[in-house]
């Protein structure tokens, strides 16, 4: 059985593809969140989400995947990807969270690719795919986003303003038949997909599109 590994990321990268580390102790039947996004740049609501979904989940490990680019952003306001993900590291909620940046070696930033992929080469483990309440209003616009919730379980966790989007999203609208009980959100990673539930808990106010805002007009302030 051969796994592919978030581990530790090597100039920024993270391991190849099929490569298996022995010392992060992935295994069959293991549970495993899969966090994805641009982190551009990373805060605490980040790494709230992750906690909580570490928590919540039962999770043995979350792999904080900082993606090279999101096909429905503007790659100009970007940092790149090593400054992401060394943010990135300084940012995790602890040991159990891996950051990595395995799409890169991948040579694709399509989220329906990467996991088929990770599919593929980790038979036996249990993957949950990760997003904030935040993202939920537009997942329907991703490149074969129903295909996404067909392969892993997905949770999204709360964002400020985010609470009533798994009402009127058209995600949970189409899916609605598969929402699992938030009280059950321990089985979900040992669920067969589609299944996906939503989960209330502590939020933060902190957002990349704000703190990339602030940046920008402390250093316009900066120049004059």
């Amino acid at each position: 059985m051969s796994f592919f590994h978030a581990g530790p990321a090597p100039k920024g990268l993270g391991p190849r593809p099929g490569a298996l580390r022995d010392g992060l102790g992935l295994q069959a039947g293991m549970k495993v969140g899969l966090f994805g996004g641009s982190f551009n740049p990373p805060h605490q609501g980040h790494a709230l989400v992750a906690e909580i979904a570490l928590r919540r989940l039962g999770l043995d490990q979350l792999w904080w995947m900082v993606t090279p680019g999101n096909p429905l952003k503007d790659h100009r306001e970007r940092a790149p990807l090593a400054a992401r993900i060394r943010l990135s590291e300084a940012m995790v909620p602890g040991p159990r969270v891996k950051v990595t940046a395995f799409e890169k070696r991948l040579g694709q930033s399509y989220t329906a690719k990467t996991l088929e992929r990770v599919q593929d080469l980790n038979r036996g483990v249990h993957f949950v795919w990760i997003m904030g309440a935040d993202n939920l209003g537009t997942f329907h616009r991703w490149q074969n986003w129903q295909k996404i919730a067909c392969t892993f379980p997905i949770a999204v966790i709360d964002r400020p303003g985010s609470t009533l989007a798994y009402l009127s999203s058209r995600m949970a609208k189409t899916f609605d038949y598969a929402r699992v009980d938030e009280e059950d959100a321990m089985s979900l990673a040992g669920r067969r997909a589609p299944a996906w539930t939503f989960i209330h808990g502590p939020r933060s106010p902190l957002s990349s599109t704000a703190l990339r805002d602030q940046m920008a007009l402390e250093k316009t302030i900066h120049q004059k």
